[in-house]
């Protein structure tokens, strides 16, 4: 009978290591998924798509933001990395600043999927999913050049402003780079006349943390310094956090009037608030990268990965130590003709969500 009651504790211990350990739990593998901060938009939408994906396909999910603080992302993917996950997804707040954490997991044989944002200058990630984030600033540099008449031969001047995003994120040199290889021709023939003469990426206009607050303060210096006697014509702005702070500058500047029209204003991520911008006529145009999509590629991968499968890729993307093998998702434009269409008949928004809309 003591045998017999021993024998039973030995199993019943057992049962308890197999059912308490991460990579073993009753769910199935883990993943432990970072994102940079909750204050954006589109990284609330991103984290709830990617945890709601690798969920449906049975994996168990640790989600977690960092308050865009590079020491708590470090902290969070350390404790990750103690759980036993089976794969790390990153988001990362700065792409140079975690070579180190990554060491662990490469220890450990975690694999690393950069989501959106690359991870760089390390040999430690496996993966990269994202978008054209070149593509994205061509497309915006583009639309400039197509509502100013710029391809037709218009030659102006036209007064513009330059925006950047934050220079710890990679994608902010790919957007700058795509926008500025179609128009700083124009800046050089003086079709585009930048009268701050700030264009350089990121020593003048880049925004840290892609705060719409650094944005509004950096356009109200820039209308009080160079524009108190004529109106700006163009603003490229790479995203929506940034295009929200412009408009907010604009309109206490006196913009939205017949003598004050509003500028031409790019941006991305179709926020709600940008997308009741446009139907008002406050911004010109957003890019849309669905995060569903972006999500469903991001399990494709772990899937892949976890089945020793083929991981799907299209493009490759040099970190500077290594060229990631990268997955490419798609883009779409979006202005006030077409945002119904691709925004809430797809489902990606309820018509109710849009301040404005109808």
């Amino acid at each position: 009978m003591a045998k017999r009651s021993i024998v039973l504790l030995l199993v019943f211990a057992m049962l308890a290591v197999v059912l308490t350990g991460c990579g073993q739990a009753t769910g199935g593998k883990r993943v432990g998924v970072t994102m940079p901060t909750k204050s954006l938009q589109r990284w609330n939408e991103d984290g709830a798509n990617v945890k709601k994906a690798l969920e449906a396909k049975g994996y168990k999910v640790d989600l977690q933001y960092a308050d865009n603080k590079q020491e708590t992302q470090n902290s969070q993917i350390e404790n990750q990395i103690t759980m036993g996950c089976d794969v790390l997804v990153i988001a990362s707040i700065d792409g140079g600043a975690l070579g180190g954490v990554l060491e662990q997991a490469k220890k450990k044989n975690i694999p690393v999927i950069a989501y959106d944002r690359l991870i760089t200058n390390t040999q430690n990630v496996d993966y990269y999913a994202t978008f054209d984030n070149y593509g994205v600033g061509k497309m915006q540099g583009e639309f400039i050049e197509q509502a100013l008449g710029l391809d037709k031969g218009e030659k102006g001047p036209f007064l513009m402003e330059c925006f950047g995003g934050d220079p710890g994120d990679n994608n902010a040199y790919l957007f700058n780079q795509g926008a500025m290889d179609v128009l700083q021709p124009y800046i050089d023939s003086g079709v585009l006349v930048v009268k701050s003469g700030q264009t350089k990426f990121p020593d003048q206009i880049a925004i840290t943390n892609w705060e719409s607050k650094g944005a509004q303060d950096r356009m109200d210096n820039l209308l009080t310094a160079y524009y108190a006697d004529e109106n700006i014509d163009v603003v490229l702005s790479p995203n929506d956090s940034l295009a929200q702070g412009i408009v907010a500058s604009l309109k206490s500047a006196g913009y939205g009037t017949a003598s004050k029209p509003f500028p031409v204003l790019t941006g991305q991520d179709c926020d709600k608030i940008n997308v009741g911008q446009i139907i008002r006529g406050e911004q010109s145009m957003s890019i849309f990268k669905d995060t569903r999509i972006l999500a469903d590629q991001v399990i494709a991968m772990t899937e892949a990965i976890l089945e020793g499968k083929t991981v799907p890729t299209n493009a490759t993307y040099n970190n500077g130590v290594k060229d990631v093998p990268s997955y490419n998702c798609e883009i779409k434009f979006a202005n006030k003709d077409n945002w119904k269409e691709l925004l809430v008949d797809t489902g990606y928004y309820q018509l109710s969500d849009i301040p404005g809309a109808q």
